[in-house]
């Protein structure tokens, strides 16, 4: 789902920001059957709620981090709570350093096809024209021209439809998240950093998805501003008070509520992209996780990583991890 894409993409894709959003949250505005609803799934979710975890198994100790990838001024306290446990680890381990960052914008420079359409037809050719209207328009909200937006690929016009217009002033200044803090911070101390997967990782995910996926996700990746803004307001207090799968379940809320889009369709998507972006990548890091150390080790990931039957605390006490929760304070 963009949903979980876009606009919880703060918790699961680096580099966007949010702190120029406000406003009403979503939360307010629920209905008293989508509240119930929201409530029954947070109730079932393993590890629902916080930010900070230990994990220990055989004398080794792993500490795993739920970030938020998009800048906020209440990183900062988050950040001097967590500053002596960087201090202590034998590595950091981040879904990217540096050096990935660096192999991606290398990429992107040399191969634009990853990025652009650069044979074939472009998207006011791939969608009708009324829909066409609305995606240009909502590129232009987003400081993106509708004559760049054309030759987008369909899944990198996706990611920047989620953000809405109000966070773009923080992303055009370059303002990064928690992950980034942590990485500065390690860096700053001597701790090695390595990444979970290669750089690759999201490029492929993408590429495994048909071009169908990719226009039926992207049409409604415009979803109505004010929808979007109230869903990160929404998701942003929740995250800082812990509330991860109550952010996550927002999200799906806020999916079923985009205009144009049936519950058939809608829960489809939301089953791809739960699949494709946290359930895979997480299965594929646990083995990483496990390997490192040998001394205590530091993870941060995006907080929608960790919660969930398929999330990396979970698969962490399936394999035999004791798994108990920090305290933070705000």
């Amino acid at each position: 789902m963009i949903r979980a894409l876009a606009l919880t993409v703060g918790l699961l894709l680096p580099g966007l920001a949010v702190a120029a959003c406000g406003g009403p949250s979503l939360l307010d505005d629920l209905t008293a059957a989508e509240s119930a609803t929201l409530a029954e799934a947070v109730a079932e979710t393993p590890y629902g709620t916080g930010l900070l975890w230990r994990a220990t198994r055989d004398g080794r100790e792993v500490t795993l981090l739920g970030t938020m990838h998009i800048h906020d001024p209440r990183h900062a306290a988050l950040l001097e709570q967590v500053r002596p446990l960087i201090a202590a680890a034998d590595e950091v381990l981040l879904e990217v350093t540096p050096r990935e960052e660096a192999a991606m914008q290398a990429a992107i420079r040399d191969e634009p096809e990853r990025i652009i359409i650069t044979e074939g037809p472009t998207l006011p050719e791939l969608v009708d024209a009324a829909t066409w209207e609305v995606l240009s328009e909502a590129a232009a909200a987003r400081q993106v021209p509708p004559f760049m937006a054309a030759k987008f690929q369909p899944w990198y016009l996706s990611l920047t439809l989620g953000v809405p217009p109000c966070a773009m002033p923080d992303l055009a200044a370059g303002l990064r998240g928690l992950d980034h803090l942590v990485m500065r911070e390690a860096e700053a101390q001597g701790v090695p950093l390595r990444a979970l997967e290669p750089w690759d990782t999201l490029f492929t995910l993408f590429d495994a998805g048909t071009m169908d996926e990719q226009i039926a996700l992207l049409i409604y990746a415009a979803g109505p501003p004010e929808l979007q803004t109230s869903t990160f307001v929404g998701m942003l207090d929740g995250y800082f008070d812990g509330r991860i799968a109550e952010v996550w379940e927002l999200s799906r809320i806020a999916t079923y509520r985009t205009p144009g889009l049936d519950r058939a369709t809608a829960d489809a998507l939301i089953a791809l992209t739960e699949e494709r972006l946290l359930e895979q990548r997480n299965r594929a890091w646990l083995p990483v996780i496990e390997a490192a150390g040998p001394g205590p080790v530091l993870v941060a990931v995006g907080a929608a990583h960790l919660p969930g039957e398929s999330g990396l605390l979970t698969l962490l006490a399936e394999a035999g991890w004791r798994i108990e929760r920090l305290p933070l304070t705000r």
